[in-house]
């Protein structure tokens, strides 16, 4: 029997869901001290830089049928890889514990249930959508984005339709600041995408529809945030909801957002658990990354991300710079080695340029310099090694 390849139309829908995201909307309520004129340049700029490092990413994975974690080890080597592994799970059940935060905390802004509570059914929603399946959410997903579709419209008309700007009252925040801000989002869906691109029927096409659709819809989603910011003078989109009427649709906005969001990462956190060891089952695992995630939403503070996110872009940038410069430049495949140690030299010096890079106020943010200097040293490298015979 074939194996069941997604459509392109079933990728879009899977980033439109991870784009739909209180989070994001959140992120985007910091850009409000830029204004709308330096704002919205700061949010498009680094979604474009973002989602093409996120196309790559899943072009990879879909030509070679690999999951994410799996195309690791064409440049870092078959145990070189583990590494990256552990630091997906972890950035993963990171991502799962603050996203059932962000939501429960909103959803009890609308409904005082109790924040616990809340975690608790969305957690629920979340390991329901992980049973059923990527390749069986079928027509569940599509009755999901299109009602979450419609009623992020309803809250764009109801923001932006306040008229005019207030003082967000926000410390203020460096237009290259702001664009890392929004290429971090993109970024820390890198070692995610091929998870989804592998069982694609064109590839291309589906790297392309995916890095489209999630560029879109999170530029969206940042601006609904900024706007809330700027035309409402609130930050807090709950009751933002609340004081627009929107009630119960304001509470399936944030329920099933989050659900949507949450399920890529705990589903990838299963599918990075399954290179860790042939034993761990990778549906188990999601499960498991789940009731974790929602008792750190209980149990933890997690209000403030921004650290979170600098730390990702300093893991995945000069991770992805390097499979970039070796399948696209040096098309050389690295995984018959147990370890790259070269590689794996060159990330870690891609890792210490991103965090002295973070004290440098470039306009295009710390990820795009941070890539150029990995992607050369690659390059540079493999020239010496070439001209002395070694590999």
């Amino acid at each position: 029997m074939p194996e069941k390849r997604t459509s392109d139309f079933e990728n879009g829908l899977i980033w439109f869901g991870a784009a739909v995201s209180i989070a994001e909307i959140l992120t985007g309520t910091y850009f409000a001290p830029l204004g709308f004129s330096k704002g919205l340049p700061a949010i498009l700029l680094g979604h474009i830089i973002g989602c093409t490092m996120l196309f790559l990413a899943g072009l990879i994975g879909g030509r070679v049928r690999r999951s994410s974690m799996e195309t690791v080890r064409m440049s870092f080597g078959s145990k070189g890889a583990l590494l990256f592994s552990v630091l997906n799970i972890v950035q993963l059940l990171g991502w799962t514990a603050i996203m059932i935060y962000d939501g429960a905390l909103s959803a009890n802004g609308i409904w005082g249930a109790g924040t616990w509570i809340w975690c608790a059914v969305i957690g629920t929603l979340i390991i329901l959508w992980i049973m059923i399946g990527i390749k069986n959410l079928g027509r569940v997903n599509t009755a999901a984005m299109a009602a979450l579709f419609i009623l992020s419209v309803i809250l764009s008309f109801v923001i932006f339709g306040k008229g005019s700007m207030q003082n967000t009252g926000r410390e203020g925040i460096t237009f290259g600041a702001a664009v890392e801000l929004s290429v971090s989002m993109p970024l820390s869906w890198l070692p995610l995408i091929s998870d989804y691109t592998r069982e694609a029927k064109n590839p291309v096409r589906a790297a392309a529809v995916s890095a489209f659709t999630y560029g879109a819809v999170s530029c969206w989603m940042y601006i609904i945030g900024m706007g809330a910011a700027l035309f409402t003078g609130e930050s807090d989109i709950a009751q933002i909801m609340v004081k627009a009427g929107l009630g119960i649709a304001g509470l399936l906005i944030i329920v099933f957002s989050t659900v949507t969001t949450t399920f890529l990462d705990a589903y990838s956190a299963g599918v990075s658990s399954e290179s860790l060891s042939r034993k761990i089952n990778g549906k188990f695992a999601a499960v498991a990354v789940t009731v974790i995630g929602t008792l750190g939403a209980i149990l933890l503070p997690l209000a403030d991300i921004t650290d979170f996110l600098y730390f990702i872009g300093s893991v995945f940038a000069p991770m992805i710079a390097i499979q970039i410069a070796d399948f696209f430049i040096l098309k050389k495949n690295r995984e018959t080695s147990s370890f790259s140690l070269q590689n794996l030299f060159i990330w870690l010096t891609g890792f210490i340029a991103y965090r002295l890079l973070m004290r440098v106020d470039t306009v295009v943010g710390n990820t795009l310099p941070d890539m150029a200097i990995t992607v050369l040293l690659c390059l540079l490298v493999s020239k010496v090694g070439d001209r002395y015979g070694r590999r």
